[in-house]
């Protein structure tokens, strides 16, 4: 198990599984080194999970690493979408006995995945999703997830107009956005810099991620 950055709070022992302390959000030199085939079980944040996912994709390791997850975060969307507990040691219980059930994996073409939920703040530009037109104009924000029904890949809500209005929802395996000037936020990261051009597309490969008890 990896347990990364300052979990805040003990977890439970679990006979026979070893465990490995990173610090958050960690890169290759911490990684590959821990990351063997066989089941992996990572303890942190959507941002920690989408990191350690991003090294088994760059060790074509995805297909052959169930993971399980144990959220530090109790407003984790990854838990949200997946039915994951929230609390640890049931989350725990769930990675280390529950079931492989491949779900989407969303990547950016900036070399990064996104496992929870990625949002765009006030923007103006023209997106699609696949072939349909999702934006041309403003909008208040734009949020993209992994589609929790399966369907192609992932699902868009685009929120034009005044308080209380809902927003408009779209499927698809792709999401393309040409903007003004905007920052991405991915699994609850700002990306690093302003960006004129975004795309999030479903992966060729799934996660297999454990959950639900058999």
């Amino acid at each position: 198990m990896l347990v990364c950055g300052s979990p805040g709070q003990a977890l439970p022992d679990v006979d026979g599984l070893s465990v490995h302390h990173v610090g958050e959000r960690p890169g290759k030199a911490e990684l590959d080194a821990l990351l063997d085939d066989g089941p992996l079980i990572v303890a942190g944040t959507d941002a920690d999970l989408a990191a350690v996912v991003v090294r088994l994709l760059r060790k074509e390791k995805l297909a052959a690493t169930p993971v399980g997850f144990v959220p530090l975060d109790p407003a984790s969307e990854v838990a949200a979408l997946w039915g994951l507990p929230i609390d640890p040691a049931r989350a725990l219980g769930v990675a280390t006995r529950g079931e492989v059930d491949p779900v989407p994996l969303i990547r950016d073409d900036s070399g990064g995945v996104l496992v929870g939920r990625g949002t765009f703040g006030a923007i103006r530009g023209v997106a699609y999703c696949d072939d349909e037109l999702a934006l041309r104009g403003t909008a208040r924000s734009i949020e993209v997830s992994p589609d929790p029904e399966g369907g192609a890949g992932l699902v868009v809500r685009v929120l034009k107009g005044l308080v209380f209005k809902r927003p408009v929802t779209f499927g698809g395996r792709a999401f393309q956005l040409g903007c003004v000037p905007t920052r991405p936020t991915c699994d609850g990261v700002p990306y690093p810099r302003a960006i004129t051009r975004w795309t999030w597309y479903r992966h060729t490969e799934d996660l297999r991620l454990i959950r639900g008890l058999g």
